[in-house]
């Protein structure tokens, strides 16, 4: 069983990886990934084990709230703490008069005798605190959540703001007490050695630094679901049913399988469904990213959120609720941004241990300098600049940012990548396998040349009578190529299996089929055979007429190529990677394939169960791995086998299910132009995680004094927390550059 909790509290990687620590110890669960940006997370699990109610008090034991899907609206009405901006704005507002009492005298700004350090130094200090309290309580989020991670072993970012800010605070207040002892007992060396180290200002200034970074990471992760709300905006909320022969209008979510709706110009189509009256036209740009509306009849398929744009016409309800097109792409895009790459797995081991690595070098910073002779209130100081630099936010934040962004903006281009493995799998495809039937061509025979003996008007008409009659693909392409063109009337129709049909017209018994069958009713074929053989070398079905004895002539039929196949494949060569295609074909329509889109290897007569086997030894054989390209039910295993697996979205749903990438237009070269987006992906989230370890790096030995001794530098908790900060939102922000255009040449 697969479900979707919904997870409160958590803040940074280490949040993340502990929930997922806590559930995967359950007994049943097979898989539980955490999406730290939608605050979620997927599980799947063995329901006869173990239960979702199981799986909700492993994570609030871990420290955080969780709840499912159908608890989320009651749930996410409020959790009890402000938003960030109002908590910004109340911790700006004493925070400003804060610093100029507690620094003024610093830079000789004018102050108040009242509020002197020396003449009044309890004031002094007490108005310090008294401006300090709002900022704690606006921002005590902090303080219930990292003490309770602290509290079930499970520490996390707001466990070192909260360590850091209420280790100043309450030094602060003994600092407090100790000022008033002084006063009281004229002890102005006392007074002057307190009165000149509170940290009641850092602590005021960690919370609101952190809370401006947090601030600005949810503007930016916002960002991020950017595709996501566009697309479930495009679904309209109302639909026109006919209900016991009258017009209705309903909620869309009401609508049932088998309802008739009725969609005018103009309108958005609710569900997923097949037209039964009218022709239309319809933009499906926000599903497939064509930028041209696509012509619909009576039995053509229509995709909800696509827009209805110049004809009236009636559909069927098909697929409703979860089961339509615009539901499947919304929960594809939440999966596999809670998926991981397997590059994101050092970044998930190191922030499992991180946090309370980074309280012990605190712990021990202050010990060091203490026992160096320094003060207690720098070895503090240093204590606090540690835990607060440390907080991992872009650890966490470097490979889901980049991982949602990326799906937010493949989907926007009419591609759907339904696992993050697949994307830092896409730069190391060095082979792309290509099924021919559908992919590479349209599926759909078409007549390609007609070579008459002497009449190609008679050809033409006694074909399309014949061809009439049946429902063979090949019968089809010719009725369509002659659908202008009035039939003779036939009588005494009979398919011949694997070679032909017949039907007697104006008295004379007239044939359609392959040479085998022309040669059994001994038709001289052989003015044609040159021809014939011509149109085979060229992938082409040469299908032959006479009446009677006398020959009439060949129509060739094709599955021709797409027009998007040619270009897709040049582009992955420009990209050095090798094509193939796979074929059931014989070898010499194989070939004439690869020849008109200039591929560099053809696979044919291929069993529709080897085709897995094909997949498996390309595997063997190159160096990089190995993408597969198909569209049908024969094509699942080898979809599956294959390390990346690309479907089309016209294709069965069995294909689509066994794939990693879905193609929602029917263009190659998305192909292409999605594994050149997937090395932008992977160098991006490379950035991330090396200039989050940098930071880290850097920050840790820096904070805790290594360059004091030599150079009298050392990081004050305030810089500590503003540093914290501008590394979250450089790291969001750079994922964000994901979204913008680039030319796909570099």
């Amino acid at each position: 069983m697969k479900e979707k909790i919904n997870i409160k509290g958590m803040s940074c990687s280490a949040c993340s990886a502990s929930v997922e620590r806590a559930v995967k110890k359950l007994d049943g669960v097979k898989s539980a990934n955490v999406n730290l940006l939608a605050e979620n997370m997927i599980c799947v699990f063995d329901e006869k084990k173990t239960t979702t109610n199981d799986i909700i008090k492993a994570v609030e034991k871990a420290g955080f709230s969780a709840y499912t899907e159908e608890k989320k609206l009651s749930k996410e009405s409020g959790d009890g703490f402000t938003d960030e901006k109002t908590r910004l704005i109340i911790s700006i507002c004493f925070l400003v008069p804060l610093m100029y009492i507690s620094m003024g005298h610093m830079w000789n700004l004018p102050l108040s005798e009242f509020f002197c350090r020396t003449e009044n130094a309890v004031a002094f200090v007490l108005t310090q605190f008294l401006l300090t309290i709002p900022v704690l309580y606006v921002n005590r989020k902090f303080f219930f959540v990292g003490f309770s991670s602290l509290f079930h072993r499970s520490p996390n970012m707001d466990t070192l703001v909260a360590v850091g800010s209420s280790a100043a605070v309450i030094y602060g207040i003994f600092a407090l007490y100790m000022t008033a002892y002084g006063a009281s007992t004229q002890n102005n060396e006392l007074v002057s050695s307190y009165t000149s180290n509170l940290y009641f200002e850092s602590a005021a200034m960690i919370l609101t630094l952190v809370t401006v970074g947090k601030f600005l990471e949810k503007r930016s992760k916002g960002k991020t679901n950017t595709a996501i709300k566009k697309i479930l905006d495009l679904s309209p909320k109302t639909a026109s049913v006919i209900k016991n022969g009258k017009e209705t209008v309903i909620p869309a979510s009401e609508i049932t399988v088998g309802d008739v709706i009725v969609i005018r110009p103009g309108e958005k189509i609710p569900v997923d469904g097949t037209i039964i009256e009218g022709e239309t036209s319809v933009d499906q740009s926000a599903l497939t990213g064509e930028s041209l509306p696509a012509d619909k009849t009576i039995g053509d398929t229509l995709m909800s959120a696509s827009v209805n744009i110049d004809g009236s016409i009636k559909m069927r309800a098909d697929k409703v609720g979860e089961n339509t097109t615009i539901s499947q792409i919304v929960q594809l895009m939440e999966e596999a941004g809670a998926s991981k790459a397997p590059v994101a797995r050092l970044a998930d081991k190191i922030s499992g241990i991180f946090v309370p690595i980074v309280i012990s070098i605190a712990f021990i910073t202050a010990i060091v300098w203490l026992l160096m002779g320094k003060s207690f209130d720098f070895a503090l100081s240093m204590g606090i600049s540690v835990l607060v630099v440390s907080c991992p936010c872009a650890l966490g934040l470097a490979t889901p940012v980049a991982i949602t962004v990326a799906m937010g903006k493949s989907a926007s281009s009419g591609v759907l990548i339904k696992d993050a493995a697949a994307i830092e799998k896409l730069h190391l495809i060095k082979t792309v396998v290509f099924d021919k039937t559908g992919t590479i061509t349209k599926g759909e025979p078409t007549v390609t040349d007609v070579f008459a003996i002497k009449n190609k008007e008679e050809l033409i008409k006694t074909a399309v009578s014949l061809e009439s009659q049946s429902e063979h693909p090949i019968s089809k392409a010719i009725t369509v190529y002659g659908s202008d063109i009035a039939p003779y009337k036939t009588e005494n129709f009979k398919a011949v299996f694997g070679k032909g049909i017949t039907a007697v017209i104006d008295g004379q018994r007239c044939y359609g089929g392959n040479e085998t069958y022309m040669e059994e009713l001994s038709v001289d074929i052989s003015s044609a055979k040159q021809k014939a053989s011509d149109f085979a070398s060229k992938g082409k079905t040469p299908v032959y007429f006479a009446r009677e004895k006398t020959f009439l002539g060949i129509i060739a039929v094709a599955d021709t190529v797409k027009e998007s196949s040619a270009l897709a494949i040049e582009k992955l060569h420009s990209q050095k990677i090798n094509t193939v295609i796979l074929t059931g074909d014989n070898s010499a329509t194989a070939n004439a394939i690869k020849q008109q889109v200039n591929a560099d290897d053809a696979i044919s007569d291929v069993l529709p169960g080897d085709k897995e086997k094909v997949i498996e030894k390309l595997q063997q054989e190159n160096n990089g791995l190995v993408a597969m390209v198909g569209d049908g039910i024969n094509d699942a295993p080898a979809l599956y086998s294959a390390d990346v697996g690309i479907a089309v979205r016209s294709g069965s749903d069995i294909a689509i299910d066994s794939a990693d990438i879905i193609l929602m237009k029917n263009d190659l070269n998305s192909i292409p132009e999605t594994i050149l987006f997937g090395k932008r992906v992977i160098r991006n989230i490379r950035q991330n995680l090396f200039w989050a370890f940098f930071y880290n790096i850097l920050g840790i030995p820096l904070a805790a004094g290594v360059l004091y001794p030599a150079f009298g530098i050392a990081l004050s908790p305030m810089v500590a927390a503003a540093a914290m900060s501008l590394s979250s939102v450089f790291v969001v922000s750079n994922a964000l550059r994901l979204y913008k255009n680039k030319k796909h040449s570099e």
